[in-house]
């Protein structure tokens, strides 16, 4: 295998080219859907679980009953004869950067969207939720190596060009490297992130360690969040008889007899192991994990993890 770490810089996205309409469609359905999701349900919860990079000064003020005393500036309460306090506001600007899996196994489906489809629908939420809190949004696209790299922005027409991305990106053969977009990402993106990373987590045995360790030091700089995007074909086979089997990112072919009871229960044992594995190395290390079904409710998850987030949150305050 080739070497899959990337350079010390990843290809930008290029100015667009025309789009047809069909596509041009495509991404306004996703974008208006979004759109609809983050104002009736998730914009609250982002701003709750996210809360900035720290307090910065805002202004000195007379004290008013019921105001911390703790906030007393007493250098201007003995100038003035007068109590005053320090005010201080949230640094609310946060950096969200989006890191897509985008090799060939994103392009399957075993129902109405692929991989890819949702994972620019996971992508349209969370960047449309980052922008209505003033927040910005960056891309990153991989597989075997750093495909796309957009910088963080503002503005609903960069969200367009997020969604777009995602969408219409060319796949290619070849394997999955995790660890090399993480250790990219994590020297790219040098002030704190919350980074979320979409992909199947369908890592060999051999790239695990790998894996661990990227995470491991991406979770020392950025705040982590994995979201897994599993299609119900990885889970169990239906009993269709025999079936040839293609690995997506390998070209490697196997017939595989789903009429066996024995062969699908050891299907869906070997899949539940590597679901059990990946859960136990994301609480390790302290990675929160937001499971996504193919096929499925997108926004019932997200909630889930925002309110879990705020929860713990409140704990660790006191509150």
């Amino acid at each position: 295998m080739p070497d899959a770490t990337p350079a010390t810089t990843a290809p930008s996205a290029a100015e667009a080219p025309a789009l047809s309409d069909d596509v041009l469609a495509a991404v306004r359905r996703i974008q208006l859907r979004a759109t609809r999701v983050v104002n009736d349900v998730l914009a609250g919860h982002y701003h709750s679980t996210f809360r900035g990079v720290g307090m910065e000064f805002d202004e000195v003020r007379v004290y008013s009953p019921g105001d911390d005393v703790r906030s007393i500036d007493w250098n201007v309460t003995a100038r003035t004869g007068v109590p005053h306090i320090k005010r201080f506001v949230e640094e609310r600007e946060l950096t969200v950067s989006l890191l897509v899996d985008v090799s060939a196994s994103a392009g399957f489906g075993s129902v109405e969207r692929t991989r890819g489809e949702v994972a620019a629908e996971m992508c349209a939420l969370l960047a449309l939720a980052a922008i209505a809190n003033a927040d910005k949004v960056g891309l990153m696209l991989f597989g075997e190596e750093i495909e796309r790299h957009v910088p963080a922005k503002k503005g609903r027409k960069h969200v367009l060009r997020v969604i777009r991305e995602v969408l219409l990106h060319r796949r290619h053969e070849g394997a999955t490297r995790i660890d090399a977009a993480l250790a990219y990402a994590t020297r790219a993106q040098r002030r704190h992130a919350t980074v979320f990373l979409l992909s199947d987590f369908l890592v060999p045995d051999a790239q695990w360690e790998a894996l661990e360790t990227s995470l491991r030091v991406a979770r020392r700089r950025h705040d982590v969040v994995a979201v897994a995007l599993e299609d119900p074909r990885e889970r169990e086979l239906p009993p269709v008889g025999l079936v040839e089997l293609r690995d997506l990112e390998t070209g490697a072919l196997r017939l595989v007899d789903t009429s066996s009871a024995r062969v699908r229960r050891a299907y869906a044992a070997s899949a539940e192991r590597r679901r059990a594995r990946r859960a136990e190395l994301f609480r390790r290390l302290g990675v929160d994990q937001v499971v996504v079904y193919v096929g499925g409710d997108l926004v019932e998850p997200l909630v889930r993890f925002f309110q879990t987030r705020e929860r713990r949150a409140r704990r660790q305050g006191g509150g």
